[in-house]
């Protein structure tokens, strides 16, 4: 008899174990489909963020390209105004005038470098020639003119640079 309540209790025992093992996989495929849930919302609102983000820029960019071709259009107004002018040259000053504000506006400035020492970092050398009365790597001509935005460089100054034919004499 008391095999037969071992047996009993052993499969009563496993019964109640199957039990709560079935419980632990429902609880476990319940907070995966909660996980799965969260993870697909999360999902989707990235995507409308991205969605947004990608409007948002578009809307940016649309508006900055209104501001400049606004501002060319005057210029273009200005340059047809001095081009039928009989004295166009008051004409192209106040363009010149008003393209020099806008670029001053925006924190765009020319470099200045006659006359500076060569910097690479600023300056494109277009050619060298050799005089006696410049030390090395002075620039002495601006053959298309530099410029900086709020200190970054826009475009290199195209410079002529001087080399000392004393100092070449000297290295050879």
């Amino acid at each position: 008899m008391t095999t037969k309540k071992t047996k009993n209790k052993k499969k009563s025992s496993e019964s109640n174990k199957i039990k709560d093992l079935k419980k632990e996989i429902q609880k476990l495929e319940q907070d995966l489909k909660e996980k799965e849930d969260k993870l697909i919302r999360s999902y989707a609102e990235f995507q409308n963020y991205q969605k947004r983000m990608q409007k948002e820029l578009k809307y940016k960019e649309d508006e900055l390209k209104l501001k400049y071709l606004s501002e060319l259009i005057d210029h273009k107004e200005l340059l047809d105004k001095a081009y039928k002018d009989k004295n166009p040259k008051s004409g192209l000053k106040l363009l010149i005038k008003n393209i020099s504000n806008f670029l001053e506006k925006e924190g765009i400035k020319s470099i200045d470098c006659i006359g500076k020492k060569f910097d690479h970092n600023f300056h494109h050398a277009v050619t060298t020639i050799e005089k006696d009365d410049y030390e090395d790597d002075i620039i002495i001509e601006e053959v298309k003119k530099g410029y900086k935005i709020n200190e970054k460089l826009l475009r290199p100054a195209h410079v002529i640079v001087s080399k000392n034919k004393n100092n070449i004499k000297n290295k050879e």
